[in-house]
């Protein structure tokens, strides 16, 4: 009794207590606390506009069942998503980590499908557009400079992300011109919004449920995760040995994850399927093998010179700055699937959307898409070309006019970060642009397979390692951390 009445005070330490500790003693007084406190959040009795996210947006069962009552004084029956949406971010301020921020938004979804069930066919359906209302606010009333999103860009970026089916235009242009005409207003700290809404949530076994079965991303925002598409074309197979090199945002990944391992790839549309074992069909792929999948989406493959410890490896950079390595059989394989990886992110790429609204002196990389793009080729390589020379001139600008000395060391490792984005960028719009102008009319034609689909993995022809002396230390070399986010100023006194 006394725990309860001391969490009803809005103690913030008492609420982390209790979230954590609340559900697993199973008593009813779970939900009746989860009541009371949410009741408390929604009239700000005790809490701040800015406390109430947080509450609703933990991954864990109390947190979930505060956010469930909470969304219960939300009443959205015959409502529009955006009016919905606007109605509810009055309420608070969203802000917080992406993932609660992300977690706040899915039970927003549940809330309204909960209140409209058949107007839009699924949770996951309404969560999709409730991120493109939040992406399509930043585009037309951010400070990104350039060409606005479009209704048509809008319908486009869209397809497909019903169910696996299109939205209806007539449900969607309306949304957009709502959005168009009255921004979304949102209490949020700018500095919060560095990181856009559909990064990732690490976890996969949120309120949100695992979506891997019918996706490919390492998003849980269905509007960027790439959906599987059955027709799609295979490009390429044979076995590749994979290293984890970065992980997103380019930050390094932990040693015990960076092992080499096997696998049968299968080049499929977007899709880079890694299969343990042996090759299987589409729809014989387990849980784990959709894990492993690489959308290669905005992705750019390079033979990898600053690795030498193995021959015949490429260096996979992907849209959200992962770096994996990969270890062909041969030089022409390398060659081959460095060359088949490009193609097809270079034809099939759509064009990116904008950065996320932030404060000016913080730079946030655009977001990009894994639809597959509407445009003709002519289209696409003159989109190719134009982002080209944008690129290419923000780099110029950007190093004309270089952080002083004397700026905190934040202010520095934002310039620098924003440089590394930049030449990355400006490499693979160059090898996009060159690779569509030189590859005619239909690139992607002839399907490449090696024809031993059934072949088990350990049968391959062995990959292999340069013999190292087991007590000789091996430099790692300087241009290898390229790969990385650029390091901080705080720790490097190097200059760039």
């Amino acid at each position: 009794e006394g725990t309860t009445s001391n969490f009803e005070m809005g103690s913030t330490e008492q609420l982390e207590q209790h979230s954590s500790e609340a559900v697993s003693n199973g008593h009813k007084s779970d939900l009746e606390a989860a009541r009371r406190l949410a009741k408390r959040l929604y009239n700000l009795e005790g809490f701040k506009r800015s406390d109430v996210a947080r509450h609703l947006g933990k991954n864990n069962e109390f947190s979930r069942l505060v956010a469930e009552e909470y969304l219960r004084y939300f009443d959205f029956t015959g409502m529009t998503l955006d009016q919905s949406l606007r109605n509810f971010l009055k309420a608070f301020a969203l802000m917080g980590e992406t993932q609660e921020r992300e977690r706040v938004l899915i039970h927003f979804s549940n809330r309204y499908y909960q209140c409209n069930q058949g107007m839009i066919p699924s949770q996951d359906g309404i969560h999709c557009l409730t991120c493109a209302l939040m992406l399509l606010n930043t585009d037309l009333h951010g400070h990104n400079i350039g060409k606005k999103m479009s209704c048509q860009d809008f319908i486009t970026n869209l397809d497909g992300l019903n169910e696996g089916k299109d939205f209806p235009k007539e449900l969607l242009k309306p949304l957009y011109n709502s959005i168009k005409n009255e921004k979304l207003e949102w209490a949020i700290n700018e500095e919060e919004l560095r990181k856009s809404l559909s990064e990732l949530a690490n976890d996969k076994t949120d309120s949100a449920g695992s979506r891997t079965s019918n996706r490919i991303g390492s998003s849980s925002n269905p509007f960027l995760d790439i959906p599987r598409d059955p027709n799609a074309k295979t490009y390429k197979t044979g076995f590749l040995s994979r290293k984890i090199h970065a992980d997103m945002d380019g930050k390094k990944t932990p040693k015990g994850r960076r092992g080499w391992k096997t696998f049968y790839a299968v080049l499929k549309g977007m899709i880079l399927y890694l299969q343990k074992d042996e090759y299987k069909p589409e729809k014989h792929l387990s849980e784990e093998d959709l894990k492993n999948a690489i959308s290669i989406h905005h992705a750019l493959a390079i033979k990898a010179t600053d690795y030498e410890k193995r021959p015949n490896v490429l260096k996979l950079k992907t849209a959200d700055w992962r770096v994996f390595l990969f270890q062909a059989q041969n030089p022409e394989e390398m060659e081959s699937w460095i060359n088949k990886i490009n193609l097809v992110a270079t034809v099939f790429s759509a064009p990116p959307f904008p950065a996320a609204i932030g404060s000016q002196k913080r730079f946030s990389r655009p977001l990009l898409p894994a639809t597959t793009t509407k445009m003709t080729q002519e289209d696409q390589l003159k989109s190719h070309e134009a982002k080209l020379k944008q690129i290419s001139t923000e780099l110029t600008e950007h190093r004309s006019y270089p952080p002083d000395k004397k700026v905190k060391a934040k202010e520095i490792d934002e310039y620098r970060l924003k440089e590394h984005y930049l030449e990355f960028e400006k490499t693979r719009y160059e090898t996009y642009y060159k690779m569509l102008e030189e590859s005619g009319e239909n690139p992607l034609q002839g399907i490449e397979s090696d024809g031993n689909g059934m072949r088990k993995s350990h049968s391959s022809p062995s990959l292999n390692q340069e013999s190292v002396p087991v007590n000789t230390k091996i430099k790692r070399n300087i241009s290898e951390r390229k790969d990385y986010r650029p390091e901080s100023a705080n720790n490097s006194k190097q200059k760039t």
